[in-house]
């Protein structure tokens, strides 16, 4: 077992009074190795909100990269915070990930069909993972979320965007994010980085170069439509200077984390 990982079940099972939070009590908590989730162990209930941040763009444009960056620095900060994915993050949602990207048979899914199964993990994750986390005071950082399907299906497989933003809705309820870092990559540099993975690539990372093309357009769209919540930052920048600017961005708008060391 390492120090900063916990099970997803611990979030709802922990035997905690709602009055003991509240008067600020400090608390510790043994952590459980999950592969999709990354949890401090210290943690001071008494404090402003913390932020709901979620990471958006093409493969290869390095978010995971800087997921586990932040991560790292909110552990050494001593900030609680949670990382989980989409779709995953939980058991009944990574059953959806492995049949929506590797699974031999989801070949031949329907665009439609693809739309429901995102949106049924991200029901799922909202309700048992990343709510829970943020009412009790925990940073919650997730790989991906709802702007994924707004770009994937609504853009680039052409959905109806009125019915994937009332989906998304339905989905997430008032659980939205409170800034969303998109990392813009040409489609030259994220096909490079992909080839330099040896896993082998995933549904998604098999489409077409239009398809991909979408994607990056349908993102810078997406920040035009919403500058107070959704940064893009270039992606092909060096990973400590992309770090920089997350942190910078971050510490400027959350007073909880202004007076934190950079990245």
């Amino acid at each position: 077992m390492r120090e900063g990982e916990f099970n997803h079940a611990q979030l709802q099972g922990r035997a905690i009074s709602r009055s003991a939070r509240r008067f600020g009590n400090r608390r510790s908590f043994e952590a459980k190795r999950d592969s999709t989730t990354l949890r401090v162990c210290d943690k001071i209930d008494i404090m402003p909100r913390l932020p709901f941040i979620t990471f958006e763009g093409s493969e290869g444009c390095g978010k995971s990269t800087q997921v586990r960056r932040l991560a790292e620095h909110l552990k050494r900060s001593g900030i609680p915070h949670l990382v989980t994915r989409e779709p995953g993050g939980m058991p009944i949602g990574e059953s959806i990930r492995e049949l929506l990207q590797f699974a031999p048979h989801g070949s031949g899914m329907n665009p439609e069909t693809e739309l429901l199964l995102f949106e049924a993990s991200r029901s799922q994750l909202v309700r048992e993972v990343i709510k829970p986390a943020l009412e009790e005071g925990t940073c919650v950082i997730s790989d991906r979320f709802f702007d994924s399907t707004t770009v994937y299906q609504g853009a680039a497989r052409k959905l109806a965007p009125e019915m994937v933003e009332r989906l998304n809705a339905f989905a997430v309820g008032d659980c939205r994010p409170d800034i969303t870092f998109v990392l813009d990559v040409d489609l030259a540099t994220a096909r490079s980085r992909m080839q330099q993975t040896a896993r082998r690539p995933d549904r998604m990372e098999q489409q077409p170069p239009e398809f991909y093309e979408e994607v990056r357009k349908a993102y810078r769209k997406l920040a035009d439509r919403e500058p107070n919540r959704v940064v893009v930052i270039d992606g092909a920048q060096p990973a400590d200077q992309i770090g920089n600017q997350i942190w910078d961005t971050l510490a400027a708008r959350f007073s909880v984390l202004a007076s934190k060391s950079r990245i």
